[in-house]
C-alpha cells in the first residue's frame, strides 16, 4: 500500500477543459464550468468579502495552482468506503474541528497522525477488518458559525470562521474578511500533505512501532483495564513475525485527507477534469463533507458536491427525516454508487436511539447503497460550570454505543466513526479515566473553536469501539 501523495501526476487530472460526458456533469453553457451551477442556488455560511474584485483574483490564482489530491486517489478512497458500506472495513475519521495556520507544523502534524495510526491498529483488530484512515487534515481551515457577527463589551465585530477567513483576534481588521487568505490555506494544506506523505511512508507508520506506543499506553495505571486487549494485539504481532510475516509491506499507509466543503469559492476554484475520464475532480481533498447548517437540498453546497467525482459525506442531526435522506441519496448518488455517499450522524447521546433508526429504514427502503458513520461529538456539546464550551467523554461514549445499537436493531452496517481529536495532551473534554473535571479545562484549553479529544482519550475511545466491533 502507499500513501496518498499530493503529487503523484501518474494518478489523473489535467488541465480546466470544460466537462464532455454524462449528463449529469455537462456544462451548463458556453464558457461556464460544469460544476459552477452552484452560483445560482442560495448559499449559505459564505464571508462577506468588501471586494468582489480581490476575489475573483484570488480565486484565478487558485486556478493556476496545482492540484492537492489526484483522481486516482479519490478513486480508491470511494472504492474503501463502497467496502466500509458493505462491512468489509471500518471507517477513522479524526483530526481537529478547525486547523489553524500557525498549528501547521511538523510536530503538529506527526502527533495528530500518530494518534490516528494508533487507533487504526486498534481498531483493526477489533473488527478483524481493515480501517480506512481519514484525516480532518489539510483543509479544514473554515467553520460554520451560528451567528455572522459577535459582540464583546459593546462592539460587534464579524465571528470568527476559521484561518481561510479571518483572524480570532477580535480587532475589526482581524475580523475583515480576506480573500487572500483562501490561498495561504492552499499553501498549507500543501505543505502539510507533503508532511503526511513522509511520515506516512519513511517508516513512522510501521506496524510495530505504533503498536509499541499502544503498549506505553496501556502501561499507564489509568487505562489497565485495556491491557488484556493490547495483549491480544501483541501476541498476534508476535504470531505473524515468527510466521515471516512481510512487515516491509506494512511500514507505510494509505492516509487520505478530508474537510467540509464550505467555502464555495475555493472548492470551485480547486475543481479540476480529470484527463483520463474528462469529469470533474475537487481536487481540494480526497472525502468532502456538506455540513449540518448547509444540507439545504436546493442550496448551492448539494449543488456544487453533486456535480463533483469526490466521495461525499453530509451530516445528518436530530432534525433530519426520512424524506430527507432519500432526497440527498437521489440528489448526491442517484447512480447508486457504491462509496460515493456517506451518512455522518450527529444525534446526540439523548437523541440517537430513537431519531437513528427511521432514516437507517429509509435508506434501506431506497436501495441504493450508503456508508453509514457516526460524529459523537458535535451533538454533545455543553457549556461548564466555569464558562468552557466542551463534552463529556462518557456521553460522547454513549452516543457511539447508540450509533452501533440502531444498526444492529435495523440490520445496518456500523460503518465508522468520525471524531474531532488532537495529539496533544489538551484538557478540553471532561472525563476518560484520567478524569479530566470542569476545574482542569482551564489548564491546557486550546481549541478556538469546538473541544477536541486530547491523545489519551482518543486511544481510550479506539479501544471501547474496538470491543463494540468485537460484538458486531
Amino acid at each position: 500500500m502507499t500513501a496518498r501523495l499530493p503529487w503523484r501526476e501518474d494518478r489523473g487530472l489535467g488541465g480546466s477543459r470544460l466537462a464532455r460526458s454524462p449528463e449529469l456533469w455537462a456544462p451548463p453553457g458556453q464558457g461556464t464550468a460544469a460544476w459552477d451551477t452552484w452560483r445560482t442556488h442560495p448559499a449559505s455560511q459564505q464571508p462577506n468579502y468588501p471586494s468582489a474584485r480581490a476575489v475573483a483574483e484570488t480565486t484565478a490564482d487558485l486556478r493556476r495552482q496545482p492540484p492537492l489530491v489526484f483522481a486516482g486517489e479519490v478513486d480508491d478512497l470511494r472504492a474503501d468506503l463502497g467496502a466500509a458500506g458493505r462491512g468489509e472495513a471500518f471507517v477513522l475519521v479524526g483530526g481537529d474541528c478547525a486547523e489553524t495556520f500557525e498549528e501547521s507544523t511538523a510536530d503538529h502534524l506527526r502527533l495528530k497522525i500518530q494518534t490516528l495510526l494508533q487507533m487504526a491498529v486498534v481498531l483493526t483488530y477489533g473488527a478483524s477488518l481493515p480501517v480506512v484512515k481519514i484525516g480532518r487534515i489539510a483543509g479544514q481551515y473554515a467553520k460554520p458559525r451560528s451567528a455572522d457577527l459577535e459582540t464583546r463589551d459593546g462592539v460587534t465585530l464579524p465571528s470568527y470562521r476559521g484561518d481561510a477567513v479571518n483572524s480570532y483576534e477580535f480587532t475589526a481588521e482581524a475580523r475583515t474578511p480576506d480573500p487572500a487568505r483562501l490561498l495561504e490555506a492552499y499553501q498549507h494544506a500543501a505543505s502539510s500533505l507533503n508532511l503526511i506523505r513522509a511520515f506516512t511512508k519513511g517508516g513512522y507508520a510501521d506496524l510495530r512501532l505504533v503498536h509499541h506506543w499502544n503498549r506505553g499506553f496501556t502501561k499507564n495505571p489509568a487505562y489497565a483495564k485495556y491491557e488484556s486487549l493490547a495483549e491480544e494485539i501483541h501476541r498476534a504481532v508476535k504470531f505473524m513475525e515468527a510466521a515471516g510475516a512481510d512487515f516491509d509491506s506494512l511500514r507505510e499507509v494509505d492516509l487520505y485527507s478530508a474537510h467540509e466543503a464550505l467555502l464555495l469559492e475555493y472548492e470551485s476554484a480547486m475543481t479540476r477534469i480529470d484527463s483520463r475520464s474528462d469529469l470533474p475532480y475537487d481536487t481540494s481533498g480526497h472525502f468532502l463533507w456538506i455540513g449540518e447548517r448547509t444540507r439545504d437540498l436546493e442550496g448551492a453546497h448539494v449543488e456544487l458536491l453533486s456535480r463533483v467525482r469526490n466521495p461525499i459525506g453530509v451530516k445528518l442531526g436530530p432534525t433530519a427525516g426520512p424524506e430527507e435522506v432519500r432526497a440527498l441519496m437521489e440528489r448526491l448518488n442517484p447512480r447508486g454508487e457504491e462509496g460515493r455517499l456517506t451518512f455522518i450522524t450527529r444525534m446526540g447521546a439523548g437523541r440517537i436511539r430513537e431519531a437513528l433508526p427511521p432514516l437507517l429504514q429509509a435508506a434501506q427502503r431506497d436501495g441504493r447503497p450508503v456508508t453509514w458513520t457516526a460524529d459523537p461529538m458535535h451533538g454533545n456539546t455543553i457549556t461548564s460550570s466555569t464558562g468552557y464550551k466542551t463534552r463529556e467523554f462518557e456521553t460522547i461514549m454513549d452516543e457511539v454505543r447508540g450509533f452501533f445499537e440502531a444498526c444492529d436493531d435495523t440490520g445496518t452496517v456500523p460503518g465508522g466513526i468520525h471524531v474531532e481529536l488532537t495529539g496533544d495532551d489538551v484538557t478540553e473534554i471532561i472525563g476518560g479515566s484520567e478524569q479530566i473535571d470542569e476545574g482542569s479545562l482551564a489548564r491546557r484549553y486550546e481549541t478556538l473553536v469546538d473541544p477536541r479529544l486530547n491523545h489519551q482519550q482518543s486511544l481510550e475511545m479506539a479501544f471501547q469501539v474496538a470491543e463494540l466491533l468485537r460484538q458486531v
